[in-house]
């Protein structure tokens, strides 16, 4: 909101559970966390290119992170199957040993 005068009323987060109301002034910089305890101040358009960058990458991340967890899913799946198959041959066996030891 470049152009209007008036403040923005916003909710920021505090901690987990706790908010606080405040107003912010009609601005032309932001001041951006970058993390390791560093905060850079970016222009507005700069600081949604940034963001806007970082977003891209972030949603790019959560989508290869589903595939991995979906080729898991089927993985995981082909194990329990392979593992029941082994069991059943291995009581199969059984069985015919003690059939073949008993006659």
């Amino acid at each position: 909101q470049r152009e209007s005068e008036e403040p923005i009323k916003t909710l920021f987060e505090i901690n987990d559970t706790l908010y606080a109301h405040a107003a912010i002034p009609p601005t032309e910089s932001v001041n951006l966390w970058l993390g390791a305890n560093v905060m850079l101040e970016y222009t507005l358009d700069e600081a949604q290119e940034l963001l806007t960058g970082k977003l891209a990458i972030a949603k790019g991340n959560l989508k290869d992170t589903v595939e991995d967890l979906e080729f898991l899913r089927d993985q995981i799946t082909t194990m329990e199957v392979n593992t029941a198959r082994v069991y059943n041959w291995d009581v199969k066996q059984r069985r015919l040993e003690k059939s073949t030891s008993a006659a």
